[in-house]
């Protein structure tokens, strides 16, 4: 029985409760003969309910058929002929670009390697401007190894990694303040994004020189004359990085290949305004201090 039925069958029982609890009020009932009133009366129609089902079935039939009108109908209304029908023109999905270093069809990116024109004319920084933005960004000068012992707090240790090498330092100790050493990673960085995206083998950098104490620049100019006294490796911005040599990971390459890309990459870098560089041809390095 659904909830239209019930309420055809209760509406009787509904008005006598109602007329059974005012009569209670009038005449003062008392509780126990208003329970057994409302037990007898309750019991009453519930036989009346078996006896004559077709009390409550008056409602739930007439329910019935309206329900089945209203699915006849709904089945029966004619629906728009197909030609008819106006769908909207949708536009057509773009793949997305899945990654830098690949197409989307899932074939190797690969960019043109296009270096600078000049590398004197690329990067012309000199000693004086790469000294005035050690002295403004580095520490007080090291004097000796034992010392740069002592300034870890001013400077970072800065050693092999994933993306460059350190060569075998004999004139200078692997440290650098902060800001040095997080340009010396996000240029190898980019180095080796640049070798994938340009489909080149890997190969990491080689830092060839970094913080040197006032001890090690005396004995380096005893054999380099180029070397200076006021060096801006004293300050812990400075860091070389050769171009000639390279630390292979797939395979070697032999030619100039290696040292194009590494130009972008720092031309990049030196535009962004974040370091001076200078082209050494002796030493066969860039020379970069970081601003």
């Amino acid at each position: 029985m659904n909830l239209a039925n019930k309420s055809n069958f209760l509406i009787p029982v509904y008005h006598f409760i109602i007329t059974f609890v005012a009569m209670k009020i009038k005449y003062r009932i008392t509780k126990n003969q208003f329970l057994i009133g409302f037990i007898a009366v309750t019991l009453l129609l519930a036989l009346v309910r078996l006896i004559f089902p077709s009390v409550a079935g008056k409602g739930y039939a007439v329910q019935k058929s309206v329900h089945d009108t209203i699915q006849e109908d709904s089945v029966n209304i004619p629906s728009e002929p197909a030609d008819t029908i106006r769908t909207e023109p949708q536009p057509a999905l773009a793949l997305p670009q899945l990654s830098h270093f690949f197409n989307t069809d899932g074939t190797l990116s690969k960019h043109r390697i296009t270096g600078v024109r000049d590398y004197d004319e690329s990067f012309p920084d000199s000693q004086s401007l790469q000294l005035a933005a050690a002295l403004k960004y580095g520490v007080r000068p090291v004097i000796d190894r034992a010392d740069a012992e002592k300034r870890k707090g001013e400077l970072v240790y800065v050693g092999s990694n994933p993306f460059f090498d350190m060569k075998r330092l004999n004139n200078s100790v692997p440290y650098l303040v902060p800001r040095a050493a997080i340009l010396l990673q996000d240029i190898a960085r980019n180095f080796m994004d640049s070798l994938q995206m340009k489909g080149v083998p890997l190969n990491k950098l080689l830092v060839s020189s970094i913080l040197r104490t006032k001890e090690d620049v005396q004995r380096l100019r005893q054999h380099n004359h180029n070397a200076t006294e006021n060096s801006c490796h004293l300050y812990g911005t400075t860091f070389d990085i050769a171009y000639n040599k390279y630390g292979s990971i797939t395979r070697p390459v032999r030619d100039d290949t290696l040292k194009w890309i590494l130009s972008e990459v720092l031309n990049d870098i030196r535009r962004q305004g974040r370091c001076y560089i200078k082209h050494e041809k002796r030493q066969g390095c860039f020379h970069i201090t970081v601003r």
